[in-house]
């Protein structure tokens, strides 16, 4: 069976994602889409709208086959961890090839891209630590270094988001020695980053998250961007008496922690760099909303994604010595099965001899340095809960089954 690989978000699943898949799986001829799906907490540094059992039956309903989770570690952090966990992933399953959004939408560019700079390693490396430290941040650093080097092709701006994390899913896949083969697809439509939600059945994620979690809440707002499958999951979680999750719900808890902690603690977190920890904590303690304190802690050098992560890393008590032995062998220890289908399932059944791996449906006893910080993740997402309900879901974390979605 051949198998195309997506590295997704789906928070939450919407139209443009229905798009991805099917153009994906009639692009690359392929017969089973394998998943993979960040957990709780995301690359952009936030909390995920819904749990993942609820956006793992989204995925399923709207075209994949298989969903395996992106491990904490790699799922909260800078773009190329993030495409070497999910490739990494994506490689030891034994996918043919990955097919991701751009705003390029041709992948022969991004292959001349990632030689080029592979070529001006040294040099690209320079003029990032120059920029850098004229006080811009990472990303702003990154495109003026590349900017620096002059390149006269029409390659992909890697100002844009997907088009950053296109290049590093094909920098990974070099690094890792994978003979998976990249494609891309042009985005439709909503920008990923665009906050208004337009009229259009293609909306960017954010912007329906913002309707979703601001103003009215309405669900109408939103089921033009959604297929019919994610607007029934939406409606049976909300009718169920939950709320979405967002980062308003989490600041009382992210507060408390942070003011209940020790500088020599905050300074051991993971990406509390360049004593970014001292304002932190300095800025946490005058404000009541995550969004004003965000705003205050917000620099030139920092930016608003970036300080997210750092305040997940708060959140879940995550320091730095930890990341590095759990990153240690620069991939993930573990793959995480999420759900399926009956063709996903034979897939699976039929590659699983050769797994280098090992692939789980929970959490054991034994863990791995990576299911550890799973662990601790999964805890800190259900926080905001009632003590009853957070309880009930720490439970389920350990004995619920994979999504199984019987009909094709």
């Amino acid at each position: 069976m051949k198998a195309v690989g997506l590295i997704v978000e789906y928070n939450p699943f919407h139209n443009g994602h229905y798009y991805h898949i099917h153009s994906s799986k009639e692009k690359t001829k392929a017969d089973v889409v394998v998943c993979v799906m960040s957990g709780y907490f995301l690359q952009r540094g936030e909390p995920a709208l819904l749990p993942r059992r609820e956006r793992t039956k989204m995925a399923l309903e709207g075209g994949a086959d298989v969903v395996v989770e992106l491990p904490y570690i790699f799922s909260s952090q800078h773009a190329s961890w993030f495409a070497r966990g999910a490739v990494s992933i994506l490689h030891h399953l034994g996918v043919d090839s990955l097919c991701f959004g751009s705003e390029h939408g041709d992948i022969q560019p991004f292959l001349e891209l990632q030689s080029f700079l592979r070529d001006n390693k040294e040099q690209y490396n320079r003029y990032i630590k120059y920029y850098s430290s004229q006080g811009n941040s990472y990303p702003k650093a990154a495109s003026l270094a590349f900017s620096a080097l002059e390149p006269d092709h029409d390659w992909p701006d890697l100002t844009q988001p997907n088009n950053i994390l296109g290049y590093h899913y094909i920098q990974a896949i070099y690094d890792l020695k994978s003979s998976i083969q990249p494609e891309t697809i042009q985005r439709k439509q909503a920008g990923y980053h665009e906050e208004h939600m337009s009229d259009h059945h293609i909306a960017s994620a954010t912007s329906i998250r913002r309707s979703l979690t601001a103003g009215s809440k309405k669900l109408d707002d939103v089921a033009h961007t959604v297929p019919k499958t994610t607007l029934k999951q939406l409606e049976s979680f909300v009718a169920a008496g939950n709320e979405l999750y967002d980062w308003e719900r989490y600041f009382p808890f992210l507060q408390a922690k942070a003011l209940t902690m020790s500088v020599t603690q905050a300074a051991s977190l993971y990406e509390a760099n360049e004593g970014l920890h001292h304002r932190f904590l300095s800025c946490i303690q005058s404000h009541d909303s995550f969004h004003a304190f965000l705003k205050e802690l917000k620099t030139k050098r920092y930016t608003w994604t970036r300080l997210q992560r750092l305040a997940v890393h708060f959140l879940t008590g995550t320091e730095r010595k930890e990341v590095e032995y759990a990153l240690r062998t620069g991939q993930a220890d573990h793959i995480r099965l999420l759900g399926m289908n009956k063709k996903g399932q034979a897939y699976l059944n039929n590659i699983k001899k050769h797994l280098e791996i090992p692939l789980t449906y929970k959490l054991t006893k034994k863990k791995t340095a990576q299911q550890i910080l799973d662990e601790r993740a999964a805890k800190a997402y259900y926080i905001p809960l009632p003590p009853r309900e957070r309880i009930q879901k720490w439970q389920e974390e350990f004995q619920f089954p994979p999504v199984i979605i019987r009909e094709e």
